[in-house]
């Protein structure tokens, strides 16, 4: 972990709750009735998938997948990595990928070409933060609790060189 790092705060506890229960309605009222396959991608969304799956009121199923274009860098490969993919078939299942952070867009582009190539019955996003510095893909993120344009984010799921990912809220890493 780097010494003395600078922590900008961006959102506090309280607000990301809000923003989630806030996006679970959304999310909730759109799949009524559909059979819900939530795909969390490890290691950021595990704690923003837990509380967005507590606060839904409809039935979903839950998988993960592990897949990165990061390692231990602030910038993107360009490579993206799958590492564990699901055990549960997508087929005609209307698949929403769970993300901490949509950045390059390389990730999520990447999983979409898979799953896609599974037959689901549809697939969308759900993303904690979209931000659009780095944006390499034209990637639409179908739900978002908050969008920034810039900045190096940690807490709550995010990391740098696997740390931070446990502080409560969200935070701009100067270095």
């Amino acid at each position: 972990m780097m010494t003395n790092p600078e922590l900008v705060p961006i959102l506090t506890k309280e607000e990301i709750q809000q923003k989630i229960v806030d996006i679970a309605g959304i999310i909730s009222r759109d799949y009524a009735g559909k059979e819900l396959l939530l795909i969390g991608i490890l290691k950021g969304a595990f704690i923003f998938l837990s509380d967005l799956v507590r606060h839904l009121s409809i039935p979903a199923q839950i998988d993960f997948v592990r897949a990165s274009s990061y390692g231990d860098t602030m910038s993107s490969s360009g490579t993206v990595t799958l590492a564990h993919t699901v055990q549960i078939d997508v087929r005609n299942k209307h698949i929403l990928l769970v993300e901490d952070i949509v950045d390059t867009g390389l990730t999520l582009s990447g999983l979409q070409k898979y799953f896609l190539s599974q037959g689901p019955a549809s697939i969308k996003i759900c993303a904690l933060i979209d931000k659009y510095e780095r944006r390499e893909t034209d990637i639409r993120v179908d739900y978002t609790c908050h969008t920034t344009h810039e900045g190096f984010l940690v807490g709550y799921g995010l990391d740098y060189a696997e740390n931070y990912r446990g502080l409560p809220g969200i935070y701009h890493l100067k270095i």
